[in-house]
């Protein structure tokens, strides 16, 4: 798998001033892990940032270079970004020991057809989209594919005990979790009419309490007695 590198330099701007940081183009970071005496405040050209973060995510691994030292092998973290504009504003890294194992989440990713949805009897419904796994980093996986092809008839459900992975790669989310399945499409639409089927169930059984308390020989409302002189 080809190498993510990222260049970075020390940041001396801390507090409200990354706001003038921000200005000249370069984006506040911290490098954080518990083989580093301190965490180090670091500053990254934008554009260099948005390209490393795109193409790593989460769970790959960047070779972070700080001022041409010793160089950090880390994961992207916490990436904030603006509400509005939604351009990154801070982020945070973590060094990772190559002989140490390390958690992290990975995107499950569907692939295939389901021969059930194929021949129009269901509907192929998503659980879950990642799980929590723990490897090493020299075995870290960018996601983990799901091939829903294996649900061949209605009502199959694929779950996370189902997952097909190295055996050097232990799950952390518990098994039972649903990550796919096919439901009939008839229940669906049992679903969408059950809304009705109830309101109208309730205005029957109230237009024969209505009746029931008449002929037990309450007094109707006054406009319905009304009427009834008029007969």
């Amino acid at each position: 798998m080809e190498e993510i590198v990222l260049i970075a330099q020390p940041r001396a701007v801390i507090g409200k001033q990354v706001k003038a940081l921000r200005r000249t183009g370069m984006i506040p970071g911290v490098l954080y892990g518990k083989h580093l005496e301190q965490p180090l405040a670091l500053q990254i050209e934008e554009r260099s940032l948005v390209a490393v973060v795109t193409r790593a995510g989460h769970n790959r691994l960047v070779r972070l270079m700080v001022d041409g030292g010793t160089p950090h092998l880390v994961l992207t973290r916490e990436i904030q970004r603006n509400p509005l504009s939604h351009r990154i504003v801070h982020v945070d890294f973590q060094e990772i020991s190559l002989t140490e194992k390390l958690t992290t989440d990975v995107p499950l990713v569907l692939v295939g057809t389901s021969p059930a949805v194929t021949r129009g009897e269901g509907l192929l419904i998503h659980g879950i989209d990642t799980v929590e796994i723990r490897v090493l980093p020299t075995d870290l996986v960018p996601q983990i594919q799901v091939d829903v092809s294996a649900l061949t008839e209605v009502n199959q459900t694929l779950f996370v005990r189902d997952l097909q992975v190295s055996d050097k790669i232990e799950i952390l989310t518990p098994g039972e979790e649903m990550i796919a399945k096919v439901v009939a499409l008839k229940e669906e639409v049992v679903t969408e009419e059950a809304p009705a089927a109830a309101a109208a169930e309730i205005e029957v059984i109230g237009k024969g309490k209505k009746e029931e308390e008449v002929a037990e020989g309450e007094a109707p409302p006054a406009g319905e007695a009304k009427k009834e002189e008029k007969k």
